[in-house]
C-alpha cells in the first residue's frame, strides 16, 4: 500500500508540471532597440600571406575612412593541408614527395557599422585568391 501511494504522488506531480510547462513564445527584440552592440565580422582567407596583409590593410583603411571602430586584424591559425605523392609510377615505393598548401586567415571586427561602411566594403575590389566572409553579429 505504501508503494502505491508513493507512485501515485509522483504521477500527480508529473501531470502538474506538464500542464504548466506550456510557454508562450516571446517576441524577439532588435539589437538597436535593446541597446546591444552590433558588429560586422569579416573573415579573410588567402594562400599568400603578403596578398592577405595587403587586402586587410585596404579593408581597414576603408573602415577608418568612415570613422568606424575597428578591432583587429586578429590572426587565426594557419590551416596546412599536406599531400604525399609517389615520385615513380611503379616500383620505387620509398621515393615520395610531400607538398603542402597553407591557408592564412585573419579576422576583423567592425563595431556598430554604419550603412556607408557596409556599402564601401561591398564595393571594395580585392586581389584574386582572397576570399571574404562577412557576417553580422
Amino acid at each position: 500500500m505504501r508503494k502505491f501511494a508513493l507512485n501515485e504522488s509522483i504521477m500527480a506531480t508529473k501531470t502538474k508540471t506538464e500542464k504548466g510547462s506550456e510557454k508562450k513564445p516571446r517576441a524577439k527584440k532588435s539589437a538597436a532597440a535593446s541597446g546591444e552592440i552590433q558588429k560586422l565580422r569579416i573573415r579573410v582567407r588567402a594562400y599568400d600571406h603578403k596578398i592577405l596583409d595587403a587586402s586587410i590593410k585596404q579593408i581597414m583603411d576603408t573602415a577608418v575612412r568612415f570613422d568606424a571602430q575597428v578591432i583587429g586584424p586578429i590572426p587565426l591559425p594557419t590551416e596546412m593541408k599536406k599531400y604525399t605523392v609517389n615520385r615513380a609510377a611503379f616500383i620505387f615505393k620509398d621515393a615520395r614527395e610531400q607538398f603542402e598548401m597553407r591557408v592564412h586567415k585573419r579576422v576583423i571586427d567592425i563595431m556598430n557599422p554604419m550603412p556607408k561602411v557596409i556599402e564601401a566594403l561591398t564595393n571594395l575590389s580585392l586581389p584574386s585568391g582572397v576570399s571574404i566572409d562577412v557576417k553580422m553579429m
